[in-house]
């Protein structure tokens, strides 16, 4: 991927610091960011650092009615957002490391990662254990100790069915009940390759990832029906996707970051392009 190039003028730098340390402050409290809060995607196209970029993402996560996935951030996401790739991995694995994040693979077909937030998702996970509770679920203890002895040790993306069933073992005796709620419950996959391993998996991410995929497919169709298949950022950010509920910036952000899209600067604005085949 061609590297990306931001313009750096006094206006958007004093915009751009005063927004940053804004929503830094906000970042603890509900995702949902105003879809409507005004911002250019031009002034904060680009950062210094990955936990900055993941935190400010993390708060314009759009807001989606009638769905409960914890805001996540796509790895192309990032690329986009940093010039370095290799600074992005080095920081992510650090985090990662540091049980600050989580990375899971989505099921799109495609070799794409999104990121979560480590607390959002233990959240997700207490939300999900209090929802089988008040059904009257049997077994419910499974989920406290997949978050105390899975989620706590195995920080990869993927894990094998009999150390899984190990570390269960660690809060008590584990059934093969255990297991299917899990995976029912959203928390596992099956891989198709190898039906012992599981991914680690967001619930309720299912229409968002075809929504992504729709959306990523939409938004290269509108620009490829542009003359010389480019529009101004500005321009391009303020339109509104008809299939996907995942905001305009979101897939620009992930488009740049995957190399189909590339930008470049002009004297009237950043401009935004299909990139090449």
């Amino acid at each position: 991927m061609k590297n990306i190039t931001n313009p750096e003028t006094s206006v958007a730098a004093a915009g751009g610091k005063k927004r940053r340390r804004e929503e830094e402050e906000e970042v603890g409290g509900s995702h949902a960011a105003n879809e409507d809060e005004c911002f250019s995607l031009q002034d904060e196209l680009t950062f210094s650092d990955t936990s900055v970029a993941l935190r400010m993402m993390r708060a314009q996560f759009p807001r989606i009615d009638q769905a409960s996935v914890p805001p996540f951030i796509l790895q192309s996401q990032l690329y986009s957002s940093l010039n370095d790739r290799t600074q992005v991995d080095r920081e992510l694995e650090r985090l990662r490391r540091d049980k600050v994040v989580r990375v899971f693979k989505l099921n799109t077909g495609q070799d794409d990662h999104a990121i979560i937030f480590l607390d959002d998702y233990l959240y997700q996970v207490d939300r999900i254990a209090k929802r089988m509770e008040e059904n009257k679920q049997s077994d419910t203890d499974i989920f406290k100790w997949f978050k105390e002895h899975v989620l706590d040790s195995k920080l990869e993306p993927s894990i094998a069915h009999h150390e899984l069933c190990s570390l269960l073992a660690l809060g008590g005796k584990v059934k093969d009940a255990h297991i299917t709620l899990l995976i029912n419950a959203g928390l596992l996959t099956r891989q198709l390759i190898d039906p012992d391993m599981y991914w680690f998996a967001i619930p309720s991410i299912g229409k968002l990832w075809k929504a992504l995929l729709q959306g990523r497919k939409e938004l290269l169709s509108l620009l490829k029906r542009k003359r010389h298949k480019e529009m101004f950022l500005a321009e391009l950010e303020k339109r509104r996707l008809r299939y996907s509920p995942l905001d305009m910036r979101f897939h620009i952000r992930d488009l740049i970051g995957s190399g189909h899209l590339k930008t470049f600067q002009t004297t009237s604005g950043l401009v935004v392009r299909v990139s090449n085949d």
